[in-house]
């Protein structure tokens, strides 16, 4: 199972007044497990971005000034992304962002979502904690994943938080990467959940709760005309003791 975390930083925030995508951030899951394996690039847009995006992001049109255009990286990236399963927070922005540059190069390529199968994670997490700030920094915050590098946004840095979240989330403990880092203009590694909680300490039964719990199965069986199932798994394991 190949599935692709992506995060997006734009000029602004629609599509509908020109705003382009300045970064794209990709980190690679298969399996359940963080590859190491990035596609990373920042954009030239070709127009100017709002102060307001600036402060959300730190990325200047002078930093971006040369750097690629969309249409020079659209290959690579339908190429990177295809086929997987994309793992967007609140995707509607992002893939309406993608979408929009696909449209503006007129290519063969259609609408991101003929291209991959796309879960919107934010979703996820509102089905999960209704009522509650679902926004990334407050999911990194839930699960104990370290945030503290994320001064700005970053398509990058933003993915491979998501990654975490996502891993912790759905049930799974973050996995060991496989090796083998292989990236484009990659600026930072997949960071693993590092959880600040205490050690849980399971203190032995004592002599009444031992009597107490035989005592509760020895009825069940009774009731249950010897079909209790944890009667016979410990008889079970008491003769395995013996032998």
């Amino acid at each position: 199972m190949r599935q692709i975390v992506l995060d997006t930083e734009t000029t602004g925030l629609e599509t509908t007044a020109g705003h382009r995508i300045i970064e794209i951030g990709c980190v690679e899951l298969i399996d359940r497990r963080i590859t190491g394996r990035n596609w990373h690039y920042y954009l030239n847009p070709e127009r100017l971005i709002e102060t307001d995006a600036t402060k959300i992001h730190g990325i200047t049109s002078e930093f971006l000034r040369d750097k690629p255009r969309f249409a020079e990286i659209a290959h690579d990236l339908i190429n990177f992304i295809r086929g997987s399963e994309l793992l967007i927070h609140n995707a509607p922005f992002d893939v309406g962002f993608l979408d929009y540059e696909l449209q503006l190069l007129d290519t063969q390529w259609g609408r991101i979502e003929d291209i991959c199968q796309i879960t919107d994670t934010l979703i996820m997490a509102r089905n999960l904690y209704p009522g509650q700030k679902n926004n990334l920094d407050a999911l990194c915050k839930r699960f104990g994943i370290d945030n503290s590098q994320r001064d700005l946004h970053g398509a990058l840095l933003d993915a491979n938080l998501l990654a975490q979240v996502y891993l912790a989330m759905t049930g799974g403990q973050v996995s060991l990467l496989l090796g083998g880092v292989g990236n484009h203009q990659s600026r930072l590694a997949p960071q693993r959940i590092s959880p600040n909680r205490p050690r849980l300490l399971v203190p032995p039964l004592t002599d009444l709760e031992i009597t107490a719990h035989q005592e509760k199965l020895a009825a069940i069986d009774k009731s249950s005309n010897g079909n209790c199932l944890w009667q016979r798994l410990n008889q079970d394991h008491q003769a395995i003791d013996l032998c």
